[in-house]
């Protein structure tokens, strides 16, 4: 018997300190270590880390106290009873709400921690500049007094009192290696306890390795210093991830501007009087005023009022929506015309806002499997700089019979320029901007898997009801006997179903509405079970509902049979209609397609994607719709049992198809899990948007293609990426050890840095182009690649 898997949780942690790509396998070796730590996704561009853990085991006071040993800052660490999840200091309902703290809490995800607890990614690059600044403005006369100096300025300048000038460019050295440069020492010292290699390992080693040989051969030994290539290297390294840090710094501003949403005050109604209280101290069941302009606090539910509510914020629907009486708020969307009175259904991390915020850090947290790779790959990179360093200055010195110094310097810019930071931060960029940017649009994508999945796409099915159509019946048709005018005919219905709840019934009064008629008053209304009703309207006799109905009371369809007829052999419900003697009408009620089903299906065409629409409706029914939106394939009359089924039908094609399912409901759950991707219309169900690995929070199907353009550009950038950090590898190795000095062509361990330094910068701005993906749809200019 296979024991059930022990039950786990997973959290965001923030990890301050994460100054390079390759730091992170430091976090993720050091915590997977630790007693009931089931797994860990760090991200450096993010600054956090998702920890899926075993609770019986472990909690997340532990985790934070193991990020501070790692040697790393986690956020909220100076708030007692704070753990180091950012959304949860912003808004946990136990604690303080004050401005300060949620500021904190924003800045500590969303961009980063630097040298200490409570340093933004804004205070972050500030520092690494400072850093640049000092090790700078200390490089350029170490460098004049150097023999590179003498020799570019044709003369020795003379030192300061007289002072020996190996002693002179030791002083000057000093604030490099003690100020400048101990983010590398630290994070080196970090990375061996926790029995790993990174980034700062190299560096360290670099700098140290010449500026150690240097202080020996100014106090002890003879021979030549190059403090000039301690410092220059320094200051190349510092300025290229001073660049590096610019340049990804914009890579979460998703995440940053939805915790920035929630309103820090609240009003709630207590003995029938308004209180402003921190958004915070909100608890389920308190009673909100929401007045025009202001924002909804937390999620509730309408109790008084009617208004628009613009969900743009969080959603991503353009257009307002109406609220009434038992409709759903969200939090953090802003109400507009009318006074509301809410009872909070949700508040900290149970709200809308709070998840949405969790599925995009763990998004961009997880991994791709190319970026699992990438890790490993980077690991071994930097110790086969080490290892080749070591062999490089064997050869040099013992085999060809180079100098000391020589030799040295072509191990160490052999160790400076086989950084795998460029490897580290191919992938990580370019998913956290892939996020971002589908974030912003109202699509969640759970993980990195996901992300990538949906590249390969090459056919997407649609559930009908609630997907491709509204999943509301609506009045499509109206056909009218000789001499009776259609408006009138809908009026006269209308008052007589205005006090009806059945569907149909509100389809009807909906149509009339919408074409500004005002019902009239019934006077008297008679239900007529399983045929429709009687009712008396303005003084004349109306009947609505079947021709069973009509022929019960003598009323001939003449006329008007064929029309019902053909409306049902369409696949429409037909309403029919008498007015005193006479058969006056027949309306065709339809579950109409939503605005934007037509558009999507289109933009699907055009990347090459098959649509396939899967309903349980007749084939009638469903072909009718199908037609409508330019669909070609239609799998009709399927039971709910059934569609998972039908999507293993399609992956197992001789085509081998990768499929990914679009729905809503329930049933479509079991559909959700077989597909490739599983996408779920943010306004269906828990269910559906559990199971799924994509959530369209607008519940608009032109996402779906939406989602598959920044999928195909996330995943181009991400191999464009990986593509230029193998590849200047595996150049830079061989050029750096000294493979062209015999054509008069070697690399200094500065030039080494500068190479690094660029590649880095170069893999950080290509991820971050994918802003510019054109997209299709209202907020794109159609289904084009950048």
């Amino acid at each position: 018997m296979v024991s059930a898997a022990p039950p786990s949780e997973s959290t965001v942690l923030h990890v301050g300190g994460l100054h390079y790509a390759g730091e992170k396998a430091v976090v993720e070796h050091a915590l997977g270590a630790r007693p009931g730590v089931i797994d860990v996704d760090a991200n450096p561009v993010a600054q956090t880390a998702t920890v899926t853990f075993d609770p019986a085991q472990t909690s997340v006071e532990d985790l934070r106290r193991w990020v501070q040993e790692c040697g790393y800052h986690c956020a909220g660490q100076s708030v007692p009873g704070h753990v180091c999840d950012p959304m949860a200091e912003r808004t946990a309902p136990h604690r303080a709400h004050d401005r300060a703290a949620v500021e904190r809490a924003a800045d500590a995800h969303g961009h980063g921690h630097g040298g200490h607890a409570g340093m933004s990614m804004d205070s972050m690059v500030r520092d690494m500049r400072d850093r640049f600044l000092v090790a700078v403005v200390f490089t350029i006369p170490i460098v004049l007094w150097s023999t590179v100096g003498t020799n570019l300025l044709g003369t020795e300048l003379p030192t300061p009192f007289g002072i020996d000038r190996d002693v002179w460019q030791f002083l000057l050295s000093l604030p490099i290696v003690f100020y400048s440069s101990t983010i590398f020492f630290t994070g080196a010292v970090n990375a061996l306890r926790n029995r790993t290699l990174d980034m700062m390992v190299l560096v360290a080693v670099a700098i140290g390795t010449a500026w150690v040989y240097s202080v020996a051969v100014t106090f002890f030994v003879d021979g030549e210093v190059f403090y000039e290539s301690a410092g220059m290297l320094a200051s190349f390294v510092l300025l290229g991830h001073w660049f590096e840090m610019r340049a990804r710094g914009g890579a979460n501003d998703a995440v940053r501007t939805l915790l920035d949403l929630a309103p820090p005050k609240a009003v709630i109604v207590r003995e029938g009087e308004p209180v402003e209280v921190p958004t915070a101290e909100v608890a389920v069941g308190d009673l909100l005023l929401v007045r025009p302009g202001s924002k909804v606090p937390v999620d509730a539910t309408v109790e008084e009022g009617e208004s628009h509510v613009d969900e743009s914020t969080v959603t991503g629907e353009s257009l307002p929506v109406r609220k009434a009486p038992g409709d759903q708020l969200i939090g953090a969307t802003i109400n507009q015309n009318g006074t509301l009175r809410a009872r909070a259904s949700a508040v900290g991390s149970d709200t809308a806002l709070a998840q949405v915020v969790k599925l995009v850090q763990e998004a961009q947290n997880s991994k791709a499997p190319g970026q699992r790779l990438a890790d490993r790959a980077a690991f071994w990179l930097v110790l086969v700089a080490l290892v080749g360093g070591t062999l490089t200055f064997v050869v040099w010195y013992l085999v060809v019979g180079r100098d000391l110094q020589e030799s040295l310097l072509f191990a160490i810019t052999v160790v400076v320029i086989t950084c795998p930071d460029a490897l580290g931060l191919a992938t990580p960029t370019a998913i956290m901007v892939g996020t971002s940017l589908g974030a912003k649009r109202g699509i969640l994508f759970k993980n990195a898997i996901a992300l990538e999945q949906a590249a390969a796409l090459d056919t997407v099915v649609f559930d009908k009801t609630g997907t491709l159509t509204r999943g509301e019946p609506e009045v499509v048709d109206v056909a009218t006997a000789d001499g009776i005018d259609e408006d009138e005919v809908l009026r006269l219905v209308a008052g007589a179903e205005g006090d009806s709840e059945h569907p149909l019934a509100r389809a009807i009064v909906e149509a009339a509405r919408s074409r500004g008629l005002q019902p009239p008053r019934t006077d008297a209304f008679e239900a007529v079970p399983g045929h429709g009703l009687l009712a008396t309207v303005d003084g004349r006799r109306v009947l609505v509902g079947n021709a069973r109905l009509l022929e019960a009371h003598g009323i001939s369809r003449d006329g008007l049979a064929a029309r019902s007829e053909e409306m049902a052999g369409a696949g429409r419900t037909s309403v029919e209609v008498a007015v005193g003697d006479r058969a006056a009408a027949v309306i065709a009620i339809a579950d109409a397609p939503r605005e934007t089903s037509a558009e999507a299906i289109r933009a699907l065409r055009e990347q090459g994607v098959r649509a396939v629409m899967l309903s349980g409706d007749s084939q009638a029914t469903a072909r009718r719709i199908a037609a409508r939106l330019g669909i070609d394939e239609v799998i009709a009359e399927v039971l709910p049992a059934d569609k998972a089924a039908k999507i293993r039908e399609l992956q197992s094609a001789p085509s081998a198809r990768r499929v990914a399912m679009v729905g809503d409901g329930v049933n479509d759950a079991p559909a959700l899990a077989q597909a490739d991707v599983g996408i779920a219309i943010g306004a269906g169900t828990d269910v559906a948007v559990e199971t799924a690995d994509v959530v369209l929070m607008r519940s608009d199907p032109l996402d779906v293609a939406t989602a598959i353009t920044i999928s195909r550009g996330t995943r181009r950038k991400m191999h464009q990426n990986l593509a230029w950090a193998v590849g200047y590898n595996s150049l830079a190795l061989p050029i750096a050890a000294g493979v062209l000095e015999p054509v008069g062509f070697v690399l200094r361990p500065e030039v080494g840095a500068i190479s690094m330094a660029g590649s880095s910068i170069i893999v950080a701005l290509n991820a971050v182009s994918l802003r510019r993906l054109r997209l299709p749809g209202r907020d794109g200019a159609g289904p084009h690649d950048t």
